[in-house]
């Protein structure tokens, strides 16, 4: 591999490091990137590798948003548990079958999601605390379920969708959806990782310098994002989304 490829992969990472520790949807970066520049690896080497960076970036976002935020860590238990399990066997489909059919489908959810977000001006301004415990609980089973095994099976996005469903279903203010989300996210990463380390399909010399950079980017985001607070999350989470738009809309209609 050239060296400028490594480089590039390094900042790509960085860059997906940076806004996964905002909104989610670092993967929309890393992965269409690592993509294009390993076209004659497996794609579930690419994607397996890919975890290491992802993990070690929500890791550090994660830190700075635990040391600020208030997290609900008994729902969190209970989500990083049923995400784990999720994610794992996702990873396990994706090395047996193809995935693309799941990008139309993504493509229509991702248009409501904008239209939604910039219409309902307030959409993850304040907490909005609706639920009895027992119904919260349910909603987030769910969300950890569909969420985790996505992320294991195709990855891209899941932080933006974990933020999504933290907000809408769940009734987290942006702060708070972004910082918990960031805990569920680590469990799904590492489901991933564990499967991918049995099946042999991470490449070290490409994960760890992709890593460090990712970590680093997610420092620094979390750090931005705890400053600015929900308004300029909501603002990046619209443009996070646009771009997964794009980027889906690109796979749907012109591949």
């Amino acid at each position: 591999m050239e060296n400028y490829v490594l480089i590039l992969l390094c900042l790509a990472a960085f860059i997906a490091g940076f806004v996964d520790a905002i909104v989610g949807g670092g993967g929309l970066i890393q992965t269409p990137v690592a993509m294009i520049l390993l076209p004659n690896l497996a794609v579930a080497n690419v994607i397996g590798s890919l975890k290491i960076p992802a993990f070690s970036g929500t890791s550090f976002a994660a830190y700075q948003y635990v040391k600020k935020v208030q997290m609900n860590w008994k729902l969190l238990s209970i989500m990083a548990i049923i995400a784990f399990i999720a994610a794992f066997f996702g990873s396990n489909l994706l090395t047996l079958v193809h995935n693309d059919f799941m990008k139309p489908l993504l493509f229509m959810v991702l248009i409501f999601i904008a239209i939604y977000t910039f219409v309902k001006k307030d959409f993850g301004i304040h907490q909005a605390k609706e639920h009895s415990v027992k119904r919260q609980l349910f909603y987030a089973i769910i969300i950890s379920v569909v969420i985790g095994f996505y992320d294991g099976f195709i990855g891209p996005g899941t932080g933006s969708f974990l933020v999504l469903a933290f907000v809408s279903v769940l009734g987290f203010d942006f702060l708070h959806a972004s910082a918990n989300a960031k805990m569920v996210n680590l469990a799904t990463n590492f489901g991933s990782i564990c499967l991918f380390i049995l099946k042999g399909k991470i490449i070290w010399a490409i994960a760890i310098p992709m890593a460090i950079c990712n970590a680093f980017g997610g420092w620094v985001g979390a750090k931005l994002a705890i400053k600015k607070g929900n308004e300029f999350i909501r603002i990046f989470f619209l443009i996070v989304v646009i771009g997964t738009l794009i980027r889906f809309g690109y796979d749907v209609f012109f591949k």
